[in-house]
């Protein structure tokens, strides 16, 4: 890790900027010292160290660390916010959205393979003090664990989303000494939530919708893409939805009229991994779904995909949900 610097980080509520891991992509954090730390949470002692009990096990890494690989987009985007530089990166491979081009297409960051296939090669060469892997990197912490000291910062699904949210964040302010910007940044977005969840109960019944291609998926409360219900408080335009399947449950046009949803979120997952494909305003101009309450009010959110379906567990990524889910708020 090259010097962290400190930001002056004052970001209005107004001006927010969106797996949770997914196993497409790949597989698919804490207060003051403590003697005992659940998972997600930081014991720091005397040496210099800190033990992080994490999503893929419990670890001892060094306090500000001198040279780092990160091996997950959120987790940059976080870092970076926290004014925290990295040395080695893993991306995904595929196309950076503009907007986050400055830190994920970094030039200065020595590339270490991808989240999926990691150059092993390169990240021994570059000694790492410490390896943090996430969500679509989760699945090679055992490798990684054999090069340095490895935290898997992924998301525990059977933690309240907004209590892992912040554990993981503050599990990173810890370790990178940066505990009164990550207080800060987090008691911000959470006064944020706190201000879209009170109307959005007031907003009307919502589906989130992922096109791939011409296929379409539905997600519902307790799903991936279930904080619109569970945190920020829209009611579910149907409840009949799996909270299992990764990619949602494949439905029918017809489904999307029946359930005749008066906000629809829809989120492109072809453009949210940088591939062609049909976009997600095509798919979802027919004659059926334009008979639902949503298309009929301009209450189609078409979201973005990036922070939705990669980067939702960043702080950036987070922002932007709000952003997005603001505009159909009364």
């Amino acid at each position: 890790m090259r010097s962290p610097r400190l930001l002056a980080l004052l970001l209005p509520l107004g001006l927010l900027a969106a797996a949770c891991g997914d196993d497409d992509v790949a597989a698919s954090d804490d207060t003051e010292p403590v003697a005992e730390a659940s998972e997600g949470t930081a014991a720091a002692d005397d040496s210099g160290t800190v033990t992080i009990e994490h999503y893929s096990g419990t670890d001892e890494v060094p306090v500000q660390p001198e040279t780092v690989v990160v091996m997950d987009p959120g987790v940059l985007l976080s870092l970076h916010r926290l004014g925290v530089e990295v040395d080695g990166y893993g991306s995904l491979g595929g196309a950076t959205p503009p907007e986050h081009a400055e830190v994920l297409d970094d030039p200065d960051l020595a590339p270490m393979g991808t989240a999926f296939e990691p150059d092993y090669e390169a990240i021994n060469a570059l000694e790492p003090d410490l390896i943090i892997v996430a969500t679509r990197s989760s699945a090679t912490y055992p490798e990684m664990s054999e090069i340095a000291p490895t935290v898997d910062l992924t998301l525990d699904e059977d933690t309240d989303y907004l209590t892992a949210f912040r554990e993981r964040h503050e599990a990173l302010g810890q370790i990178f000494g940066v505990e009164d910007d990550v207080a800060e940044q987090l008691d911000e977005l959470e006064a944020a939530v706190d201000d879209v969840a009170a109307r959005g109960g007031d907003a009307g019944s919502a589906l989130v919708l992922m096109t791939n291609g011409a296929e379409i998926s539905a997600y519902g409360p307790g799903s991936r893409f279930g904080l619109v219900h569970d945190l920020l408080g829209f009611a579910p335009a149907e409840e009949a939805l799996s909270e299992e399947a990764t990619h949602g449950e494949a439905v029918s046009f017809e489904f999307v009229l029946e359930a005749a949803p008066e906000v629809l979120f829809v989120i492109d997952r072809s453009a949210a991994i940088g591939e062609d494909g049909e976009a997600a305003a095509q798919v979802l101009d027919n004659g059926l779904v334009g008979q639902t309450p949503a298309w009929q009010q301009d209450r189609v959110v078409y979201a973005d995909s990036f922070a939705w379906y990669i980067v939702s567990h960043s702080i950036p990524g987070m922002e932007q949900i709000l952003a997005d889910v603001e505009t159909v708020l009364p």
